[in-house]
């Protein structure tokens, strides 16, 4: 649902945070440094993805040219097709690529997983075979199935939520970000009221759902910028002291 109030922000970048995640004065400087880091690595990505843009516009493109794209989504904006994909003639790939290419960008850091509650950077493999990079919940995940919770125990990194967002085309207009949402990626998740457990149907998150079919980078970011403060007991951690 927050995806609607972000599609409302008139901005060219957009930085989300976790409400949660406060850093006191003294780690302030290491979470500036980073969101500039990451907001810098968007821009780079950003100016790329422009260039194939205007690239696969022009009548005369290659098709080494067009391998050039191919090669550099795969290398920067974690997405690889399905395997013994064809395409009839070189408009077909084009148009392909195009549309790979135009939509959201989102940067998104990641720290290392020191056992914090939560999702984290994985792959997924969609209904066409083609396979891209996601943030997922652990709540998405079929932990009663040992090979995925095998996968889930072993991941390496964990989503403080920390991204930083381009949200308008090459041409200078603004994304419909609605356009965007898997809205397939709804999950039922466990809550408790009054000491009675209760079942929830979610609509898809911001970082997963919402953002589903939008490009993403990850960038590993410093733990010093993760502060989170969920229960009172959480201001006991060094970081707060």
């Amino acid at each position: 649902a927050l995806i609607y109030n972000v599609n409302d922000i008139k901005a060219d970048i957009i930085f989300i945070k976790n409400i949660d995640n406060v850093s006191p004065d003294r780690s302030k400087a290491d979470t500036v440094k980073y969101k500039k880091l990451l907001a810098g690595t968007l821009f780079e990505i950003q100016s790329k993805v422009f260039e194939h843009l205007d690239l696969l516009d022009k009548r005369g493109v290659t098709e080494a040219q067009l391998d050039e794209t191919e090669a550099f989504i795969e290398a920067n904006l974690g997405y690889k097709k399905a395997e013994g994909l064809q395409f009839k003639d070189k408009k077909g790939r084009v148009k392909y690529l195009r549309n790979i290419l135009d939509r959201p960008i989102r940067v998104c850091g990641m720290v290392k997983n020191e056992g914090e509650p939560g999702g984290g950077p994985f792959w997924v493999k969609t209904a066409d075979g083609s396979c891209h990079l996601m943030i997922i919940e652990s709540a998405q995940i079929n932990l009663k199935d040992k090979e995925q919770k095998k996968i889930f125990e072993r991941s390496t990194h964990f989503n403080p939520v920390d991204l930083v967002c381009a949200v308008r085309d090459n041409k200078g207009e603004k994304y419909d970000l609605p356009k965007y949402v898997d809205k397939n990626t709804g999950f039922i998740s466990l809550k408790s009221k009054n000491g009675r457990e209760l079942k929830a149907l979610e609509l898809p998150g911001l970082w997963n759902g919402a953002m589903s079919d939008w490009s993403t980078v990850f960038v590993e970011v410093p733990a010093e910028t993760f502060n989170p403060v969920k229960t009172v007991n959480d201001l006991l951690r060094p970081q707060h002291q």
